[in-house]
């Protein structure tokens, strides 16, 4: 699921399939989503007490929200299970950090450039929770049976007793997230008078005229604030009691809630550090910060990739060929993850802002939508990438960067030659790294008596064939490229040819020409 984005201003974004233990986010470091492609399971029952008596005599126990995270994660950790299931390339960094702030019982703050997953990690930590928890029905703040907080609460005890009702719910309702806007109201995340409430005849001395805000509401859960620096100072103040004192102040109200929750803090370093906008006094109680970042490692970034671009039969045959389903051959995929580390390098790119990991999952999307634009103009069945499709991810991608040296009059032709040049570039990588070794004398001596092949959107693979003929070393080609031997088919030897020839071009043993959508290589 992408991050926040502004339509979620102001509203609470809880999860609310039952279910469902966490909410996709496409960013980087994320969980893995199985709800993504297919319906989530229905969730067990919920335990059988439903009365107040009933659970006391199940031998059921209070139990605070972060010892309850610890528990669940100390017995994941001792199962030599994935604490965190579905993180990519945090594993050896990131993830002991946070799973050692969550034994300690800390709030957590963390800080990365955009798109690096900080936003799905939250979300992660959801499954950490028991799976069903005990609520007195009604109640505003999810208050425990055995340990009411609210006026409400102790008055229906006291009036119900052993017959008070109980409900239970499930760990995906229990996280409430807010983006961070300089709109947001100490009201929308504390809570303020109802003047409903007032005018129904209630004094304005009654607690119970109060409506309580986002993070009361989450009480028993987890908190999360994105893009903390955002708040207006004022109101990052009141916070300060929910983080220390672990109640809240309203208004002139003496509340004394004694909230019990996770709270866990979003923000971008340059935010946090450089500008200022977290004042010290609410850095100084979370207990633990935890820095993000981008992938280290190629093969963390092509993971990635296929955890999260939208694209059916992605580095996989299809057994039934359709439009609706084209295949990304893995050496595309590669060139897509160079690519987008290389534009994180480069000198033209401003390195404060970052390059997000959508930038890539977008660009894999946007190749994936050529090969099916290309195989429904050219009559093909089956869509199967091809090199001939990257130059569309050029233009689609140029919005996700910023470069350095942008002024108010930006240079798109420049922008645009900065992106070629680097999508360029990581097809040599690839190449070298795919086909180092590789025989390809054979292709390579098919031009040499003047013989050119034309490549663009209106040739088929078939056609793509035909012009070569007989391909020496056709199947140590395809099997170098990761395509299995009897799953073989003309798009994918077609990709793998055309690949062939855009290295051979780019390490300068053959010619190209290209003009709009024809490519044509010659000697």
């Amino acid at each position: 699921m992408p991050g926040p984005t502004a339509a979620d201003a102001g509203t609470h974004r809880a999860l609310p399939t039952r279910g469902r233990d966490h909410l996709r986010s496409r960013t980087f470091g994320g969980v893995t989503d199985p709800a993504s492609t297919a319906p989530a399971p229905p969730a067990p029952d919920a335990p059988a007490p439903t009365t107040l008596g009933e659970l006391r005599a199940s031998g059921a126990a209070f139990r605070p929200v972060k010892a309850e995270i610890r528990a669940n994660l100390l017995a994941r950790l001792a199962a030599g299970e994935p604490s965190l299931p579905g993180i990519v390339g945090f594993e050896d960094t990131v993830v002991p950090e946070v799973e050692r702030a969550l034994i300690a019982g800390h709030d957590l703050v963390l800080l990365g450039e955009r798109g690096q997953g900080k936003t799905r990690l939250i979300r992660t930590l959801v499954g950490l929770l028991d799976e069903w928890t005990p609520v007195l029905a009604g109640s505003e703040l999810n208050e425990h049976p055995l340990h009411p907080i609210s006026v409400w609460a102790h008055r229906q005890i006291a009036e119900h007793g052993d017959a008070t009702p109980v409900t239970w719910l499930h760990r995906s309702e229990r996280f409430g997230e807010k983006l961070a806007t300089p709109d947001t109201s100490v009201g929308d995340l504390i809570g303020d008078v109802d003047p409903i409430k007032v005018a129904e005849g209630r004094t304005l001395g009654d607690p119970e005229t109060v409506h309580y805000g986002l993070v009361p509401r989450t009480n028993r859960g987890i908190f999360s604030v994105n893009e903390l620096p955002d708040l207006a100072e004022r109101i990052q103040v009141a916070l300060l009691n929910v983080l220390e004192e672990r109640d809240i102040q309203i208004r002139g109200y003496r509340v004394r809630l004694p909230l019990d929750l996770l709270l866990v803090a979003s923000a971008n370093p340059e935010d946090y550090t450089n500008r200022g906008r977290i004042i010290t006094p609410l850095k100084d109680r979370f207990g633990t910060e935890v820095r993000t970042h981008y992938p280290i490692e190629l093969a963390d970034e092509i993971r990635l990739l296929h955890q999260e671009a939208h694209t059916s039969g992605l580095g996989a045959p299809d057994d039934q060929p359709s439009l609706d389903n084209p295949v990304v051959p893995e050496h595309l995929v590669e060139i897509i993850a160079r690519f987008t580390r290389l534009v994180r390098e480069s000198g033209s790119v401003d390195q404060r802002s970052g390059v997000s990991a959508r930038f890539a999952i977008a660009a894999l999307e946007t190749l994936a939508g050529s090969a099916v634009r290309r195989a429904a103009v050219a009559g093909e069945t089956r869509p199967v990438a091809r090199v001939v499709d990257l130059p569309a991810v050029v233009p689609a991608s140029r919005g996700k960067v910023e470069f350095a040296d942008a002024g108010s009059d930006p240079d798109d032709d420049r922008e645009l030659e900065v992106l070629e040049h680097l999508l360029r570039q990581a097809t040599a990588q690839t190449f070298r790294a795919r086909c180092a070794g590789l025989d390809l004398t054979g292709l390579q001596e098919h031009f040499t008596g003047g013989e050119t092949v034309e490549s663009g959107e209106l040739v088929p693979a078939a056609a793509l064939l035909g012009q070569l003929g007989t391909i020496p070393k056709l199947a140590e080609l395809l099997g170098r490229l990761g395509v299995p031997e009897g799953e073989q088919s003309a798009e994918q030897a077609a990709a793998a040819v055309e690949f062939a020839l855009e290295g051979l071009y780019l390490t300068r043993r053959l010619a190209k020409d290209t003009d709009g959508a024809r490519t044509v290589y010659g000697a």
